[in-house]
């Protein structure tokens, strides 16, 4: 589409070359990384670089044309790109008195920084997890009809509920069953009316 004709020559004169690479790496023998770095380390691009960049571009140009005619792979996308979008919200509301910025001089403290804020935006991600699968589970218990493909689109990424600054109330008596009771949004609507 762009940038000129694949050279199906190029890919046809290096194909058992290209296989014994796929196999080496399939079996564990090379790492794809080191593979990289070594093409990459030529002066001039040898046969193999140009065959791998010429089958790059045939594998961009059939995903693009199956992007364009598939409205289902770019909702799916979409969804995917969205819940990254939401983690990495997540992880900014987190690591809010920093801007966001990891700011230690040493590779082994930012290391160490990066490695708390995964850990707690994992704690964060759990929490919603078992609050949502209680909050199922209570609302089929109701008789309530929850569908399992609706269950596939909510993600545990929410965090307006968490406070991350401020007073912190740590109840004296421990909690039956180990949960908070859940909110019911009927009753509260049935308070105000």
């Amino acid at each position: 589409m762009i940038g000129g004709a694949i050279d199906f020559r190029i890919i046809g004169e290096n194909w058992d070359e290209t296989l014994r690479l796929a196999a080496s790496i399939k079996a564990g023998t090379v790492a794809p990384s080191i593979l990289m770095r070594r093409l990459a380390a030529y002066p001039k691009q040898n046969a193999l670089a140009k065959t791998l960049r010429e089958m790059g571009r045939l594998e961009r140009t059939l995903f693009t044309l199956d992007w364009i005619s598939d409205p289902a792979l770019r909702r799916r996308t979409n969804a995917g790109l969205n819940k990254g979008e939401a983690r990495n919200a997540l992880a900014r509301a987190v690591f809010f008195h920093r801007l966001g910025e990891i700011r230690d001089r040493t590779f082994e403290n930012q290391r160490y920084r990066a490695s708390g804020l995964n850990l707690v935006v994992a704690a964060v991600i759990l929490w919603n997890t078992v609050y949502l699968s209680h909050a199922v589970a209570e609302l089929r218990s109701n008789g309530e009809r929850v569908r399992d493909d609706l269950l596939a689109h909510i993600a545990p990424l929410g965090w307006e509920h968490i406070t991350f600054n401020g007073d912190y109330v740590w109840p004296t008596e421990p909690l039956q069953n180990a949960f908070r009771p859940l909110r019911n949004p009927r009753s509260e609507l049935l308070d105000v009316a």
